[in-house]
């Protein structure tokens, strides 16, 4: 089967690589630059796994929609999706162009051979970018695309394709055999082949995904706030947090408290959630949302009084193995510290420059530990045992 996969992010390239051990299959994007890595067998994301399996794996990368859409039976579309803070919703503008470009593609093709397409060789047009509740069915009507189907990702950064080997759950948009066709597709393609596959309507699809991700965000939150108790009455967090996980109902993961959530989906999903829910009554959603808020602030206050001159901060990326700096906790504390007056020095490896958003970078490891009066960890690493008296973290177990 020859499968077009359009986007090269972390959802692109993991369903990409996934299918590429079994299927032909292309992956588009408009970056050039991130084609041209791709077409080197490099990631353009920070992935180990992906990086490891573009070597295995023969995967054809272009810009051309020509080649990537000629006799394709499966279209993947896995473009970027953020939220937008002033229509207060995802902007899927990236999907809609991707949607044109594809009928466009068709047409051409119907006017050169000068007949029409049949229906059954049109290719399946998969939705896996994360959507608002009800897109789906929405687009499917606008443009009159019978062949739209949407199935939600859930994917850890840095452990993309890791997850979509071995699935929690595969979820496809619609109650038909062709649904179940692409969910077997899936599980084939996976290493996990008892991974349960579960065919319920788009609008519902697309809820799971939200309300997934609010859940995870919730639970964040929450043992943020159970840290942030500790920290104000002078507790043992740790012991706490063990002693209330040792519940088999609530468990020992999404546990360790962090300066916030971040990162690319747990940000925008649930403020897309609480989105879709403005003319229904609700609390928790928007209770996530505030307490994420507050936890960087109550973080930022601690720190300030320390009554430190300069703070250094270990890597601006959301979590260990990502690139992300989007949505990372760790930049808004800083932004906080930067506004009480207090030096900033920045450790991030993966920028090679002097400064960033107006921060020092310090490109040296030594002269950061040396140079600054405390060093901010989101995540502990065992690089700074000689200088555990500088470090601030809230990391109580050193995982994600």
């Amino acid at each position: 089967m020859k499968i077009t996969v359009v986007g090269t992010g972390y959802v692109g390239l993991s369903n990409a690589l996934l299918f590429a051990r079994q299927h032909q299959v292309t992956a588009l994007d408009i970056d050039a630059a991130r084609i041209k890595l791709l077409q080197q067998r490099i990631s353009p994301i920070s992935d180990q796994c992906i990086q490891d399996y573009l070597q295995l794996y023969p995967l054809q990368a272009t810009t051309d929609q020509a080649v990537a859409y000629q006799h394709a039976q499966l279209i993947i579309i896995a473009t970027p999706t953020n939220y937008d803070p002033v229509t207060n919703a995802f902007d899927t503008s990236s999907i809609e162009a991707v949607l044109t470009d594809i009928m466009a593609f068709y047409r051409a093709q119907t006017a050169k051979h000068k007949k029409e397409t049949s229906s059954t060789a049109k290719p399946i047009i998969l939705i896996k970018s994360t959507v608002p509740v009800g897109y789906t069915e929405k687009v499917r009507k606008a443009f009159k695309l019978k062949n739209l189907l949407f199935s939600p990702e859930f994917l850890r950064e840095g452990q993309a394709l890791q997850d979509n080997l071995y699935p929690s759950r595969i979820i496809v948009g619609e109650k038909s055999k062709r649904a179940e066709k692409i969910a077997k597709l899936y599980r084939r393609a996976s290493i996990n082949k008892d991974a349960v596959m579960l065919c319920v309507d788009s609008t519902e699809a697309e809820a799971i995904k939200l309300f997934s991700n609010t859940y995870l965000a919730m639970r964040v939150a929450f043992f943020n706030e159970l840290d942030t108790y500790c920290l104000k009455k002078h507790l043992n967090a740790r012991d706490i947090v063990q002693g209330v996980s040792l519940d088999p109902r609530i468990g020992d993961h999404y546990n360790n408290p962090s300066f916030g959530y971040g990162g690319y989906c747990l940000p925008k999903d649930t403020k897309q959630l609480l989105a879709n829910y403005a003319d229904i009554p609700q609390a928790l959603i928007s209770a996530t949302i505030e307490s994420n808020a507050k936890r960087k602030q109550i973080i930022i206050d601690d720190i300030v009084g320390k009554q430190v001159k300069t703070v250094g901060i270990y890597r601006l990326t959301m979590k260990a193995h990502s690139d992300n700096f989007r949505e990372s906790a760790i930049f808004d504390v800083l932004q906080g510290l930067a506004q009480h007056g207090i030096d900033i020095m920045i450790y991030e490896p993966t920028l090679d420059a002097q400064h960033y958003c107006g921060f020092a970078l310090e490109q040296n490891f030594s002269t950061f530990k040396r140079c600054s009066d405390l060093i901010v960890v989101n995540r502990m690493v065992p690089l700074f045992n000689d200088v555990m008296d500088k470090i601030y973290t809230r990391d109580l177990f050193g995982i994600n």
